[in-house]
């Protein structure tokens, strides 16, 4: 059973078909650092396969060779990435990061209505290996990881509780105080409301509800390593 699930799971990564427009797009440049929009569907960082190649970091490096990662999203989340373009301001960087510094807001779409208008999700989380990349919640063996969400809007049919042919909808804002892998994914599963279009946590009829998964990394705010300034980025979601 195990063994199906884990090549279940094989068979969907190997469904890789990024998007080539825009192929890149930068939402700010200086001789420091970059913010990119990554959009849904393309890889942070190579794959190990060949047809996994193709990713954010290779298309960024073939302009700025210089270029350096700092952070990642995942491949089916789109937004705002931030990329350095020296060691020494990937390694500040990379201390917001550690330190939680770095403020991040994403915006997800997720089945049904959430209930409550805002609350905390706390639940450790550990790698599921047998059927990686999965993630699960694990008292035990898990890393502490705690998600803030917001309620913004509710659908009509969620509302209503209507039954219909549309599947009803909350969109919600999530915060994540830690940076765990699939976190928000696994917190909002967990909490019953998985986001929307998600191949790896949903249903069936969830995976089904949409071409995308419904998660848009739209706020970054961190300080410049160099100048020491407030940077503060937002990028609207395109569901």
């Amino acid at each position: 059973m195990l063994a199906a699930v884990f090549t279940n799971l094989n068979l969907l990564m190997l469904i890789y078909n990024p998007p080539q427009q825009p192929y890149l797009e930068f939402i700010y440049r200086d001789d420091d650092l970059l913010v990119l929009h990554k959009p849904a569907g393309l890889l942070t960082v190579p794959g190990k396969a060949l047809e996994h190649k193709d990713c954010l970091e290779l298309r960024v490096r073939r302009v700025l060779p210089e270029a350096r990662i700092v952070h990642r999203l995942d491949m089916a989340t789109s937004g705002l990435l931030l990329m350095a373009l020296n060691k020494p301001t990937q390694g500040e960087l990379g201390k917001q990061f550690e330190q939680r510094l770095v403020k991040k807001q994403y915006r997800a779409r997720v089945a049904g209505s959430v209930n409550n208008a805002s609350g905390s999700i706390d639940l450790p989380l550990r790698c599921d290996w047998p059927n990686r990349p999965k993630q699960m919640v694990c008292h035990e063996q898990g890393k502490p990881s705690i998600t803030h969400y917001e309620r913004v809007h509710v659908s009509a049919d969620s509302a209503q509780h209507a039954t219909t042919e549309t599947m009803p909808w909350s969109e919600v804002l999530l915060t994540p105080i830690t940076g765990r892998s699939h976190q928000l994914r696994v917190h909002m599963q967990q909490l019953g409301h998985p986001i929307l279009g998600d191949r790896l946590y949903g249903t069936p009829a969830i995976t089904a509800a949409t071409p995308r998964l419904m998660l848009h990394a739209e706020y970054l705010a961190f300080i410049h390593p160099s100048t020491g300034a407030p940077m503060e980025f937002f990028l609207p979601a395109q569901f």
